[in-house]
């Protein structure tokens, strides 16, 4: 966490570190983890809401909680930008993060893969594996998928590749 600046120390060190090194192979430890991951996005929500820095809304799209779906949004200009968010829990998880995907974005930045995958592999993921089995599902959108939006978002707005929603209504009426 050297070099982290003290706003992104301070809310990492306030969601839950998990315990349980286990996958969707692995059955009851499997639950268990699900469990930690769920305690974890219910801090990390909770600590955004309070900070009054509500950016998401995600939950499990199956009931063995192996694939995500969600919401996700980034204010620029005083402006909601609000993408569609999943993901799929990797058979190696926790040792493979999972890669999130804004599909409404695919092809628009060279910072993404085919399906509208984000990139984290320079920053992210080195990070993730030094963290592996602590880091869940919070940790990947609080280090991963927020940064991104903050350094994507913006650019994208401002090259026009992306339009508000309000822009967007207003110029296809004229």
């Amino acid at each position: 966490m050297e070099g982290w600046d003290p706003n992104t120390k301070s809310t990492l060190t306030q969601i839950p570190l998990l315990t349980t090194k286990a996958g969707p192979r692995d059955g009851a430890a499997w639950t268990q983890r699900l469990k930690e991951e769920y305690k974890a996005l219910i801090a990390y929500t909770q600590m955004n809401k309070s900070n009054d820095n509500d950016w998401f809304r995600i939950s499990a799209a199956n009931p063995e909680g192996t694939r995500w779906t969600g919401k996700c949004w980034y204010v620029y200009n005083l402006l909601k930008y609000e993408f569609d968010l999943q993901f799929d829990i990797p058979v190696t998880y926790p040792s493979t993060a999972p890669e999130l995907e804004l599909p409404q974005l695919d092809g628009k930045t060279q910072k993404m893969y085919r399906g509208g995958k984000i990139c984290l592999t320079v920053h992210f993921k080195p990070l993730w594996a030094k963290n592996c089995p602590r880091f869940g599902i919070a940790h990947a959108l609080c280090l991963g998928l927020a940064p991104w939006l903050a350094a994507e978002v913006p650019i994208l707005v401002d090259s026009g590749m992306i339009k508000h929603k309000d822009d967007a209504t207003t110029s296809t009426e004229s």
